[in-house]
């Protein structure tokens, strides 16, 4: 869980200090998301809306999280899934777009959209540019808040732990959202002997 806070702690850093985070929509509840909803509530914000299409995603047990299928426009949207697109439709004017997935290259949005409307475009990604010691301190940040202000049992509980040999199965199911299960981190056990 804390490589994914990670992520998050170092594509938070990247946003304007006047962003109000209290409301701000997640679209996505994988890993990435999990990561961006506990990174935007450990900063305070107490009201997280997460948008995803997964019925009983973990991702709605975190704190402040609430998901919800549509909904109003926000002020700032964090795209965990590479949708920029979808992402952009939900965002209001004069609002912030975080950009924590990664879109694959026919990715767009509308130069002119962002232009008329105000946006404001922060690419999150996690090796952008960053000094390599904040790597080390982000996750060290990361892991401390996890350890001290999460119960051990629930960090677990947003994972599933795998049979190692099963692992190209349980890639493959990441494509089609029907097989996923609930839990966002899934773990390879390597140990058994099979």
């Amino acid at each position: 869980m804390a490589r994914f806070q990670q992520m998050a702690v170092l594509g938070l850093d990247r946003l304007p200090a006047s962003v109000e985070l209290d409301g701000a929509v997640v679209l996505g509840s994988g890993p990435v998301a999990v990561g961006c909803a506990l990174g935007l509530y450990r900063r305070g914000a107490r009201k997280v809306r997460v948008r995803t299409a997964r019925r009983g995603a973990a991702i709605g047990r975190l704190p402040a999280t609430h998901i919800e299928s549509g909904g109003g426009a926000a002020h700032l949207v964090i795209d965990a899934v590479g949708a920029p697109e979808r992402a952009a439709s939900t965002l209001a004017a004069g609002g912030v777009l975080g950009l924590l997935g990664t879109p694959g290259e026919a990715s767009t949005i509308a130069a002119a959209q962002a232009h008329r409307q105000g946006w404001t475009l922060v690419g999150m990604h996690e090796l952008a540019g960053h000094h390599p010691g904040r790597y080390g301190e982000a996750y060290t940040r990361a892991v401390g808040w996890l350890a001290t202000e999460l119960e051990p049992e629930f960090v677990t509980s947003l994972c599933r732990t795998v049979p190692g040999d099963r692992a190209p199965e349980e890639f493959a199911s990441l494509t089609k959202p029907e097989r996923r299960q609930p839990e966002p981190v899934i773990l390879f056990d390597w140990s058994s002997d099979g």
